[in-house]
């Protein structure tokens, strides 16, 4: 019999989590199975323990969801503890529940591994101080970076991240209008403002040249804060679809104890047939 595993948030049948870790179940040789659960807002804690009542092992948490996927868990890891938020839901032994958050660590892995990104050295944007860049703070300072800045259209939020942050590594924050003279090398963008087709109001030559560009949303078309980038000479100018999928390879290792290959997966998400 299959172990198994879902993604719950709502909405949920765009995800593309069931795809991601079928491939990867058939790459590495796992007996499992992986669905989508449509989650009650008014009873997300039920749902967890009717599907881990009827066998569930592990489940992925998307909207709206992770803070309170946060507060099911028994236990945290540091990660999650300081994104304030959970990804991943695994169930222990004991019949416990440990949360974790791997976005950070998609992240990191999508830049360094995946595109040659050295954070070594490097000064680094972070755009937005939402539940994002929350996910995403702590594997970033731990990249190696050597100046991380969070900018924020309300800069009180932009310190309270930063403050969280500065056990890890050095991180300063701006609100968007006090970027005026820094040049970064990479720009992170963890804002919704691709939602509606915008980017972030930051100055236009806030981008050091050879720097980088990184919108967290993924598209079919090149999102807005991409599309920015190549207008500013960016020699990189990327989405998150890597990510999507590096981090769900984090939340596989985490279940099953196997690191699946996640080239194949991209390519096959980046170019359907």
């Amino acid at each position: 019999m299959p172990d198994h595993y879902a993604v719950i948030g709502n909405p949920i049948a765009h995800s593309k989590s069931p795809l991601i870790h079928a491939a990867f179940a058939r790459a590495t040789g796992q007996d499992l199975d992986y669905g989508r659960i449509l989650g009650d807002p008014d009873d997300f804690a039920g749902e967890v323990r009717r599907f881990l009542a009827s066998g569930g092992r592990g489940l992925n948490v998307t909207v709206p969801f992770k803070e309170a996927a946060w507060a099911l868990a028994d236990e945290r890891s540091q990660r999650a503890e300081i994104a304030g938020a959970v990804n991943t839901l695994i169930r222990l032994e004991d019949g416990r529940l440990r949360g974790d958050n791997t976005d950070g660590v998609g992240l990191v892995r999508d830049l360094a591994e995946n595109h040659g990104f050295r954070f070594r050295g490097m000064h680094v944007l972070l755009l937005g101080a939402g539940g994002a860049a929350r996910g995403v703070l702590v594997p970033l300072l731990e990249s190696g970076l050597d100046r991380l800045v969070i900018a924020n259209r309300t800069p009180g939020k932009a310190r309270q991240l930063a403050d969280l942050g500065t056990l890890f590594g050095p991180v300063q924050a701006r609100a968007f209008d006090g970027l005026e003279g820094e040049r970064f090398d990479l720009i992170i963008n963890a804002t919704s403002a691709g939602l509606s087709d915008a980017v972030p109001a930051i100055p236009e030559d806030c981008l050091a040249p050879g720097g980088w560009t990184y919108d967290m949303l993924y598209a079919d078309t090149p999102t807005a804060f991409r599309r920015w980038g190549q207008r500013h000479g960016a020699a990189r100018s990327l989405d998150g679809l890597g990510m999507l999928i590096e981090q769900a390879a984090e939340s596989f290792w985490l279940w099953r104890g196997v690191r699946p290959d996640t080239a194949a997966v991209i390519a096959m998400l980046r170019h359907p047939e």
